[in-house]
């Protein structure tokens, strides 16, 4: 099969890079500035066309790939869309996390019938450097979202798989959300671990001496997530009931660390929902943390 790429930066040519090895065939490349197509189409070893505009690029194509910024995407397709630039068939594919396959709908209406234009986002869990040669492909054995008209996802899966990754589907009206869980997931992870090393460090421990005695906890409790499920990996005071300890550390952020009280109670308070689940403390005891969190 034949592909595009409009939008030549990391993910692009990342995307273009190991599709190539994968057996795909690189027909265009369109970029904001002739350079990133450039590079990117060198990186392919020059297979296939840059062209001047995008609805140029993916004219010869039986797969494009929007790999702009989020913000351009939508913009991008109905732009081409607007020039004739859609082959029918074809697949339409996004890259972004957080939209869905919705803002592709220029594509799909643009074809004769609406079966003509399969339209479909993938999303890689994965962040990306620029593209170096003989580098580790960035797609193996990670886990990409596939979303899209039942003609895309078919083929997404195809090419998720072709990347040698691992693919699951969501509902498109789900996308927001699913995003919203790879940020908790991961950037929330960053704030609640330096929200920790803060505190080691007004123990008078540096930044390195915090990380270093936090990380084995910090991978013993993902493993245990992992192995056990949220609700019985979950230890700690909250867990226990133990409300003389939370009102002790309130009070010690309260005095020396202020402006991450309300972070610790916001958390404790959602931590005190899974250790409900849990049936192991008593209805007193809950009332009391609840009244601390709150």
């Amino acid at each position: 099969m034949k592909f595009s790429i409009v939008g030549c930066g990391r993910t692009g040519t990342n995307l273009a890079v190991y599709l190539t090895k994968a057996g795909f065939i690189p027909s265009g490349f369109f970029s904001k500035t002739r350079s990133s197509a450039e590079k990117a189409h060198h990186a392919v070893n020059n297979v296939g066309q840059i062209f001047d505009t995008a609805e140029h690029a993916c004219q010869n194509s039986d797969i494009l790939f929007i790999t702009t910024p989020d913000d351009a995407i939508e913009n991008v397709c109905s732009y081409i869309a607007s020039k004739n630039g859609f082959k029918h068939p074809m697949s339409v594919f996004h890259l972004s996390g957080a939209l869905s396959s919705k803002i592709l709908n220029s594509a799909q209406k643009s074809g004769a019938i609406k079966s003509d234009i399969n339209i479909g986002s993938i999303h890689p869990l994965q962040s990306f450097t620029p593209y170096e040669k003989e580098q580790k492909s960035p797609f193996s054995g990670i886990n990409i979202s596939v979303e899209g008209s039942e003609g895309a996802v078919k083929i997404g899966k195809k090419i998720v798989t072709a990347l040698k990754a691992n693919y699951f589907t969501i509902p498109t009206d789900a996308k927001m959300l699913y995003h919203a869980a790879a940020v908790v997931a991961s950037n929330f992870l960053v704030t609640l671990e330096d929200f920790a090393i803060n505190l080691l460090q007004k123990a008078d421990l540096s930044e390195e001496k915090a990380y270093e005695i936090l990380e084995p906890l910090i991978m013993g409790t993902l493993n245990n997530i992992k192995n056990k499920g949220s609700v019985h990996a979950l230890t700690g005071p909250v867990a226990r009931g133990d409300s003389d300890i939370v009102s002790s550390h309130i009070n010690a952020i309260e005095k020396d660390m202020p402006d991450f009280s309300l972070l610790y109670k916001v958390m404790g308070k959602y931590t005190l929902n899974i250790a409900k689940q849990r049936k192991e403390i008593s209805s007193e005891q809950i009332s009391k943390l609840s009244k601390l969190f709150n």
